[in-house]
């Protein structure tokens, strides 16, 4: 399964950015989305950068693999609201 991660490029190039993520530090390829300013948020997936992201969204992201990491790993009690923000209200409306 690939899954995107919240990756914050830290360092300037043409089709290769220096990134840290959640992961650390990596070379992710911006050939997809072209290159970004530093600071900017970008959703990676193996090593490329699928879209450019907000703040808001790294972070809600970043929630949600927590809490896959949490659930992966048997953690009972998972507070569900607090690493998936929003989604009770979504299931709300899809019922």
């Amino acid at each position: 399964m690939c899954i995107g991660v919240p990756v914050q490029v830290i360092a300037p190039g043409d089709f290769v950015q220096l990134c840290r993520g959640r992961n650390g530090e990596e070379q992710v390829n911006m050939m997809l989305i072209g290159p970004q300013p530093e600071g900017t948020w970008v959703l990676n997936f193996l090593g490329s950068a699928r879209e450019v992201i907000s703040a808001e969204d790294a972070v809600n992201i970043n929630k949600a693999l927590d809490g896959l990491e949490a659930i992966m790993q048997g953690k009972e009690d998972i507070d569900i609201d607090s690493y998936f923000p929003g989604l009770g209200e979504t299931a709300e409306v899809i019922q």
